[in-house]
C-alpha cells in the first residue's frame, strides 16, 4: 500500500504524462501535486516508486514517466472518472436509433471513434442460432429462383438458388407460407431437422426446395456477419506514442485485421458488469505494451450479447473515456432492446 502522499504523487506524475507525453521531473510535481514538499522529497518518493516497479526513468531525461504497472494502479486506486454531460448523453440518445440495429451498432463504432479521437469498436450481439423472420422465393427463369430471407434484425440477404426441376410460382407461395407460418423466429438448423418429420403432406419435391432455401439463408446470414465492427483506425496513426514505431504499428494493424484476436480480447468483457480496462498485454492476447482497450458489455432484454470500447494509447485520459465507453453501452442495450 502507499501513503496518502505517495498516491498523490503517483497520480500527478499520470495525469501529466498524460497530459504531455514528457517525463514528468521532481520539480514539476513539486509545484503541481498540491502538497508541500521539496523537489529533494519528491524524488526520495520517486525513487521508492520506481523500486515498486510503478514509474521508471528513462535513459534520455531525468524525469519519470509510468510503467504499465504504474498505469494499473492508477485506473485501479487512483481514477477519478468525469460524467458525461447532459448534452453530451442526449447527442448519443439522438444517434442510436433503435429502428435498425445494425445501423445501431455500427453507429456506436464510430461514435466511439468520435468521441474519444481513438478506435472504436463494437461485438455484434451473439444470438443463441442463426433464426430467420421471413423467407420469400421469386422465380428468376426456369429453374433459377431468387432467394430472399429477412434476419430478426430487419436485415435482408439474397441468394439465388439452382434447382432441378422448374418451380410454379404457386409452389413457391406454398412453400414460403409453410416456412413463415410454422417456423419463423426458430433457427435455420433446427427448421431443417423438422422438415421431413412434421411435413408429410407435402411432396418430396417441395421439402428439397425449402431444404435447399433454408442452407443457402443459413450460410448468407453467417456469411454477411463480421463479428466486430471497428471505427477510426486511422486515428491511431496520429498518436504519437503509436506512430513513431513502425513495428508497434504493425501489430496494432494486425489486431484489427485479425479479428479473431480483437474478438478474444473483448470476449474478456461479456461477464464483467462494468467497465474493463486491459493495459498492454493484460489481455493475455499479442497487443502492443503501449496500448489499452476500455470495454464494456451490453444487453438486449437484460441478456448480456456484446461488448463495445476504445481502442488507444495506454497515455489515455481515462477519466474522459471510461464514461463515454460506459454510457454508450447503456444507450445501446436501450436501443437494441427497443428494436
Amino acid at each position: 500500500m502507499l501513503d496518502r502522499r505517495a498516491q498523490i504523487l503517483l497520480k500527478t506524475l499520470i495525469e501529466r504524462y498524460i497530459a504531455e507525453g514528457e517525463p514528468v521531473g521532481s520539480r514539476t510535481l513539486s509545484r503541481h501535486s498540491g502538497l508541500d514538499v521539496s523537489p529533494a522529497t519528491v524524488r526520495n518518493v520517486m525513487a521508492d516508486l520506481e523500486e515498486l516497479g510503478l514509474v521508471a526513468s528513462p535513459h534520455t531525461s531525468a524525469g519519470r514517466v509510468p510503467t504499465p504497472q504504474g498505469f494499473r494502479f492508477f485506473v485501479d486506486t487512483l481514477l477519478v472518472v468525469r460524467p458525461l454531460e447532459r448534452e453530451q448523453i442526449h447527442q448519443l440518445e439522438d444517434q442510436l436509433h433503435p429502428d435498425s440495429p445494425k445501423r445501431a451498432v455500427q453507429t456506436a463504432s464510430q461514435l466511439l471513434s468520435e468521441l474519444t479521437h481513438y478506435a472504436g469498436v463494437v461485438m455484434l450481439p451473439r444470438m443463441p442460432a442463426l433464426t430467420f423472420r421471413r423467407i420469400e422465393f421469386l422465380r428468376l427463369s426456369e429453374k433459377r429462383i431468387l432467394l430472399i430471407v429477412v434476419t430478426p434484425a430487419g436485415d435482408v440477404q439474397n441468394r439465388i438458388l439452382v434447382t432441378e426441376r422448374d418451380y410454379r410460382p404457386s409452389e413457391l407461395i406454398e412453400a414460403a407460407n409453410v416456412l413463415n407460418e410454422q417456423y419463423s423466429g426458430h433457427s435455420f438448423e433446427e427448421v431443417r431437422q423438422r422438415l421431413h418429420g412434421e411435413l408429410r403432406e407435402l411432396r418430396r419435391d417441395i421439402i428439397e426446395l425449402m431444404t435447399a432455401a433454408l442452407e443457402a439463408g443459413s450460410r448468407a446470414v453467417a456469411e454477411e456477419t463480421d463479428p466486430v465492427v471497428v471505427s477510426g483506425e486511422s486515428n491511431l496513426l496520429a498518436v504519437r506514442d503509436l506512430s513513431q514505431d513502425l513495428n508497434r504499428l504493425r501489430q496494432l494493424f494486425e489486431l484489427f485485421e485479425r479479428k479473431t484476436k480483437l474478438l478474444q480480447i473483448l470476449d474478456q468483457s461479456l461477464r464483467a458488469d462494468r467497465v474493463q480496462i486491459f493495459i498492454g498485454g493484460e489481455s493475455g492476447f499479442a497487443a502492443p505494451e503501449e496500448v489499452s482497450v476500455v470495454a464494456a458489455p451490453y444487453k438486449v432484454d437484460g441478456q448480456v450479447v456484446g461488448t463495445l470500447g476504445v481502442i488507444g494509447p495506454t497515455r489515455m485520459a481515462y477519466d474522459r473515456v471510461v464514461p463515454i465507453v460506459d454510457v454508450t453501452a447503456k444507450l445501446l442495450s436501450s436501443a437494441l432492446s427497443q428494436s
